[in-house]
């Protein structure tokens, strides 16, 4: 049974900074893509970033575009978020998911981009105020 587990979250000021870790059990990571998510309230799921296999492809959503940084380590099974200049419109819950297939950067990014992943974890909640 694959489980999802997001820590890091809490509540910080604008302009601080936080890091989200996911760990992966029940499931080999070492050659699919991850993704982080957030929701806010009364909207969508969107992706904030993507990374595959082994780092070599990342991708971020325009908001979060050189203030976040995905990284991963296989062997441990985790991924990461570092949140830097952190503002009120990042609030929202923060998803860690894992793609569905292996295969070539664009499949992992058209289903990053429609929020199509296979395994998702319960989340964990940011909350930034200004």
């Amino acid at each position: 049974q694959v489980h999802i587990l997001e820590s890091g979250g809490g509540l910080v000021q604008a302009g601080e900074s936080l890091r989200l870790s996911c760990t992966v059990s029940g499931l080999t990571i070492n050659d699919l893509a991850m993704g982080w998510f957030r929701q806010a309230p009364g909207k969508g799921r969107e992706g904030v970033s993507l990374i595959d296999y082994n780092g070599g492809n990342i991708a971020y959503g325009d908001s979060v575009k050189g203030r976040f940084t995905i990284s991963r380590d296989n062997a441990k099974k985790t991924l990461y978020l570092q949140m830097n200049s952190l503002q009120p419109a990042d609030t929202g819950m923060y998803y860690c998911a894992v793609d569905r297939y292996g295969g070539v950067w664009s499949d992992h990014f058209r289903r990053w981009s429609r929020a199509d992943f296979a395994y998702w974890g319960q989340g964990t909640q940011v909350t930034v105020s200004s």
